[in-house]
């Protein structure tokens, strides 16, 4: 049992650390769900062409929100951390 709350507070703290993963993971399924619903509904487009339209949306979300996440990791290390930094060497 121990070995399970171990896991489940490492996930948590992975989730903090970095919460645009979960985020790109969902909205990746998030959009093939919507795009497999929204298959019988395509019109004259082929299955082919469809489905790489469903994985340039999903893969192109979940790029975006690991860009997202790296720059908002660099303003966390680089313009929140010195200034913390700087605040705590001025109450010294």
């Amino acid at each position: 049992m121990s070995a399970y709350d171990e896991n489940e507070s490492k996930l948590l703290r992975k989730v903090k650390e970095n919460p645009f993963v979960p985020l790109g993971m969902t909205g990746f399924f998030g959009i093939v769900a919507y795009k497999l619903m929204k298959m019988k509904n395509r019109g004259d487009t082929k299955m082919s062409v469809h489905l790489i339209h469903m994985r340039v949306a999903a893969q192109g979300f979940v790029v975006g929100a690991m860009t997202v996440g790296v720059l908002y990791s660099m303003y966390r290390e680089y313009f929140l951390e010195p200034k913390e930094e700087q605040k705590a060497v001025q109450h010294k």
